[in-house]
């Protein structure tokens, strides 16, 4: 059962349903009206502004929780930034406040599409970097097909970044216009474009030419004119519709439910995350998303040492999101949300098929063969699906929540696209990465994503308890010598919560709450298992690090506040550093028994290799929440046993397994 509300109406259904198209325009009319905003003004985002918990908590279907929008918004002419809030009810600007963006610690609101779309006219009309092009041997039909990409230009304590709206760009030869542009990296040059006053403030233009690498390393499909033949269709066929149902922007499915929202900087975002568990609807997260990313550069040189995108907080993975292509990013039965988003001039309009929702095989689920009385039973795994695609600049990335029967709650981040690349002049070797083609380097990054979940266990007082392996030495007590311990330690408050993931010991995290008993005398409970990726390997004290101090652990655990919404800080464009969760645990406020939120830290080191190019292939990280004394036994016991009709014997021409 499918149904969708129209998102032209003013009344939603629920009060974290996303703002509709009419509530878009009609909060951006308001704001214009009320402070009387000229054509100079642009929009980073106009969404809900979400209502306080204990509303949300309190609602019925017939009460009515105020609709409100949240919007940020600049004068791209004097640079002056802007936050707001309109309840669109009354028709009222709420709140209206000035962000500070000339004095330290600065901060910007995230780059534009407009922007992003403008720096390469900027760059272009340079007399210094067409200067510098034609020293790397460029003509003028040359400079006319350069790709300029902005890059943010982060902080470095640098006179002409001060209080200013800025964006770096480097530059790539091509051929022609489909020529892909990073296979021929313009090394040596990089402007820094002011976006308020529309022109190059400072060029870096080094005086040694390295050759711009001239091979072709294309992936359109006119580039790979001979593919397999030996590739067989593989259909996933639910031929009596899928197990879902949604409502709007609630899904249910199996035993789970949830809905669903999204905003410009996150993108999607899930609400009030629970599971039925016989008669009663137990809340597990009230509120989850990808908050935050960074992705730190490795290598010292003038093109890349400044590198390091927070790609949430300065461009948006929802402002940037992709509109997902049936049987191809999404196979199977598929539900597709369109979501009703604000561009920059604040006029609404629809993001088709943003996010994806459908169920797939997921192998065994649990099987048991008793030989001595032939009792033959197995269950197969299936998992809800429900995921969006961003593509930010050169990469690409995926987030795919999972939903499993036996209550497993899995994000997995896929990394693709095309990596940054260096030029390499012949003969000589490439320090700071590795080479992934003749005369291109690839620098060694790293990439990190901050989940923040806002814990519901079993209702609002959680706790979160620390656990290790540790061996037992010899003794009377282990006598035998295989006797291990599992330790657990309280994180009482939040200084004591700022922690690490440890291999060795299989360090793992557990939300309980205490107030809650279960079937075996414990509290209620499930457990975060965690990567022991290494965390940012930048040092300590340098921007990068005090910019982006989230990914220099991997678990942090915070008091609830409404207004410590991202791992980075409001607005990480450009801040000089300190904000974020570095500076929400330095509160050190009590965390047991607590209105808790758990922010997780993870990523992956990437060493580019000669496969991850021209188009990288997929890597995968992410995190498990498992159910660890959350249930009275395994709650997927109860699924009916199924044969599938389609599956074949290769060694069988007609029939079906029988």
């Amino acid at each position: 059962m499918v149904r969708t509300k129209p998102s032209a109406g003013i009344d939603a259904g629920h009060p974290l349903d996303p703002l509709s198209e009419a509530e878009v325009a009609l909060a951006s009319e308001i704001l214009r009206a009320a402070k009387n905003l000229g054509p100079d003004t642009r929009f980073t985002h106009v969404q809900l502004e979400e209502p306080a918990k204990s509303a949300v908590l309190g609602w019925q279907p017939n009460s009515r929780v105020p609709r409100c929008a949240a919007a940020t918004l600049f004068d791209s002419k004097t640079g002056v930034v802007h936050v707001a809030t309109v309840d669109i009810g009354s028709k009222t600007v709420t709140a209206w406040r000035e962000q500070p963006t000339r004095d330290h610690p600065y901060g910007q609101p995230p780059i534009t599409i407009e922007e992003v779309f403008k720096v390469g006219d900027i760059v272009k009309a340079d007399a210094g970097w067409l200067r510098a092009m034609k020293r790397r041997g460029l003509d003028d039909k040359d400079i006319e097909l350069v790709q300029v990409d902005p890059f943010s230009a982060g902080y470095f304590d640098r006179e002409a970044e001060k209080g200013r709206r800025l964006v770096s760009a480097v530059s790539y030869w091509r051929k022609d216009l489909k020529d892909n542009g990073y296979a021929h990296p313009i090394e040596g040059v990089v402007a820094l474009v002011d976006l308020i006053e529309n022109r190059v403030v400072d060029l870096v233009d080094e005086p040694d030419v390295i050759p711009i690498p001239k091979k072709s390393r294309n992936y359109d499909r006119a580039s790979i004119p001979q593919t397999r033949n030996d590739v067989k269709p593989l259909d996933v066929v639910q031929k009596d519709g899928p197990s879902f149902t949604v409502d709007g922007w609630k899904v249910d499915w199996q035993n789970w439910s949830f809905r669903v929202g999204w905003t410009a900087r996150e993108g999607l975002v899930l609400h009030q995350i629970s599971f039925r568990d016989g008669a009663r609807e137990r809340p597990i997260i009230y509120r989850a998303s990808v908050t935050d990313m960074i992705v730190p550069y490795a290598d010292p040189t003038a093109n890349h040492f400044w590198k390091c995108a927070f790609d949430a907080g300065e461009y948006g993975l929802g402002k940037l999101a992709n509109a997902l292509e049936l049987g191809c990013d999404c196979l199977g039965h598929i539900h597709y949300f369109d979501v009703p988003v604000a561009d920059d001039y604040g006029k609404p309009g629809i993001m088709k098929n943003a996010i994806c929702l459908h169920e797939e095989d997921y192998g065994i689920l649990w099987k048991h063969y008793e030989f001595r009385n032939e009792t033959f039973e197995v269950r197969r795994s299936r998992r809800l699906v429900i995921s969006f695609f961003t593509t930010v600049g050169n990469y690409d990335y995926g987030f795919f929540w999972y939903f499993y029967q036996d209550g497993t709650i899995q994000l997995e981040v896929k990394l693709t696209g095309i990596i940054q690349t260096a030029a390499i002049a012949t003969g000589k070797p490439y320090p700071w990465g590795g080479m992934v083609a003749e005369n291109l380097g690839g620098p060694t990054h790293q990439h990190f994503f901050n989940a923040r979940l806002h814990m519901m266990l079993d209702g609002e007082g959680n706790t979160v308890t620390e656990h290790e392996f540790r061996p037992r030495p010899w003794g009377t007590d282990n006598p035998y010598g295989n006797v291990f311990d599992t330790t657990t330690r309280v994180l009482a408050r939040e200084r004591d919560a700022v922690r690490e993931a440890d291999g060795r010991t299989g360090r793992y995290w557990k939300i309980t709450n205490p107030n809650k008993k279960n079937s075996v005398g414990g509290p209620t409970a499930y457990k975060l298992l965690a990567h022991s990726a290494p965390v940012m390997l930048a040092q300590e004290g340098c921007y990068m690090t005090s910019r982006g101090g989230f990914a220099t652990k991997h678990i942090w655990v915070t008091r609830y506040a409404p207004d410590e919404r991202y791992a980075s800080g409001e607005f990480p464009n450009q801040h000089a550093g300190g904000d974020g969760l570095p500076k929400y645990a330095a509160k050190n406020r009590a965390i047991e028994n607590e209105d808790i939120v758990v922010w997780h830290s993870f990523g992956a080191t990437h060493v580019c290799r000669p496969e991850d190019f021209p188009v990288m292939p997929v890597e995968y990280v992410g995190f498990t929440l498992k159910p660890n004394g959350f249930f009275a036994e395994n709650p997927a016991m109860d699924l009916p046993p199924d044969r599938n009709s389609a599956s074949r014997d290769n060694r069988d021409t007609g029939s079906c397994c029988g």
